[in-house]
């Protein structure tokens, strides 16, 4: 299938094929794409087009379209449709973890109206055993479709169940083994499944040596597992050690994406997740409180400066370097606290205690506070600035700069352990408050620096 570029002829054409009833005619520029590709073009149609297009389609490709598409776009699109037509034509479609995903962006009444309406009685049930979940765990991030052999097996009948349960997939990543009771033993490799003499059982080549997690287990700790060991899915047990699920990394990857989106938006002070498509209502609510905290954040920082009202109107060239002051120590203290996030949210803090991270964190901080007064040092030293004005400077900058650090790796460890995002520590959070102390270490510095030399 060759790359898809989308764009506004592209739109333009298929509106008027819409508006023109052609429908063999879009069928087949359908065929050739992609449900990404499908999903990327219906973003730009109106909601009467999408439904055309979409009940147009073949179930399998709706399906695959709809768990393609933001969440807003998604439930857009099926607040319009009948629940009959949502189990028939897109749930029953899905494996149940996509299914699950849709379903619980619904309310309860509507979810049991449209499982109400599935063929598959089974498949209803899997359903509504993942949406018991959390989504943020692996139970909620498993599906119900895997094959599974029994130990006691002999490879005639284990080769024959895998045959069944085979055709109900689209991926097959793993053969698991469990024993009579559902208890998970192990790997099956298809290799040697393929290379054993038939009389041979599958408790005697299967593989015990693998890695499962609990359906209770935080999805962050799944994706860290998974990156950890490079596996491309993961068996989930329940609390007596049965089979329940596994999870792929295509769900992983989702989860990742999603959080790492948040992480960015928190960091840039945007507190809801919204994207590019939502109203302007909806990017403004997400917005505004970090605005305002910005802004009383100025407004501390002003009354820090007008504390200090007399020494500025003695000495106004002390206003040269503010600027200098606040950016530095906000600069400093979004890095210390960018790279303390990104180590939480990789899992690669290692054995480092809190104590650990703020003493190197420190050792970092003195060597980077003593180029940069250095530099500034010798750079008013040069253009002749007077003494009290050269050493406020220095000595400001460089507890600016150990403050900022300490305090941008200080406070994402403590957001950690109060179970607070530490990505808000990223954002304007950590730079207001450095703005703030970092204005009234500056005034105090100077306050002692000019009492002294002058």
């Amino acid at each position: 299938m060759a790359k898809f570029k989308l764009t506004r002829e592209y739109v333009d054409g298929i509106r008027d094929k819409i508006e023109l009833k052609e429908e063999n005619s879009i069928l087949d520029n359908l065929s050739e794409l992609h449900p990404a590709d499908i999903a990327e073009l219906f973003r730009e149609l109106d909601l009467e087009e999408a439904k055309y297009l979409y009940l147009l389609a073949d179930d399998e490709t709706a399906a695959d379209v709809i768990t393609e598409l933001e969440e807003d776009e998604r439930k857009r699109f099926l607040d319009s449709l009948p629940s009959e037509v949502i189990a028939k034509r897109f749930i029953d479609k899905m494996e149940s973890d996509d299914a699950a995903d849709v379903l619980g962006e619904m309310d309860d009444d509507r979810q049991q109206e449209v499982l109400s309406h599935m063929d598959d009685i089974k498949s209803a049930g899997d359903i509504a055993d993942l949406l018991s979940y959390d989504e943020d765990t692996a139970g909620g991030l498993m599906a119900k479709e895997f094959i599974k052999v029994k130990e006691s097996w002999n490879l005639t009948t284990c080769l024959r169940s895998m045959r069944r349960q085979g055709e109900e997939m689209d991926e097959v990543y793993y053969v698991y083994v469990v024993d009579n009771d559902g208890i998970l033993k192990g790997t099956l490799s298809l290799k040697r499944l393929l290379l054993s003499p038939i009389h041979k059982t599958v408790k005697d080549i299967y593989n015990d040596d693998l890695i499962s997690v609990r359906t209770d287990v935080p999805a962050e700790e799944v994706s860290a597992i998974m990156e950890k060991y490079d596996l491309v899915a993961l068996p989930v047990i329940d609390s007596i050690n049965r089979l329940v699920g596994r999870i792929t990394i295509d769900d992983v990857v989702d989860f990742i994406r999603e959080e790492a989106e948040k992480d960015y938006q928190l960091a840039s002070g945007i507190t809801d997740d919204v994207e590019t498509s939502d109203r302007v209502w909806v990017h403004t609510r997400a917005r505004m409180p970090w605005l305002i905290i910005g802004m009383i954040g100025g407004v501390l920082s002003s009354r820090v400066v007008s504390g200090f009202v007399n020494l500025m109107e003695t000495h106004p060239e002390l206003s040269f370097f503010m600027g200098l002051i606040a950016a530095m120590g906000g600069n400093i203290g979004m890095q210390s606290s960018a790279i303390i996030v990104q180590s939480l949210a990789s899992g690669s803090m290692g054995l480092d205690t809190t104590w650990g991270k703020l003493f190197k964190e420190l050792g970092i901080a003195f060597i980077n506070a003593t180029i940069l007064s250095a530099i500034i040092l010798g750079y008013n030293l040069i253009i002749g600035e007077n003494l009290a004005l050269t050493y406020t400077v220095s000595i400001a900058l460089f507890s600016v700069v150990v403050f900022a650090s300490l305090f941008g790796t200080f406070i994402p460890l403590l957001m950690k352990r109060m179970n607070i995002d530490p990505a808000v520590a990223t954002g304007p959070f950590v730079t207001t408050l450095n703005d703030i102390i970092g204005m009234f270490l500056y005034l105090t510095i100077a306050t002692i620096c000019y009492n002294i030399l002058i």
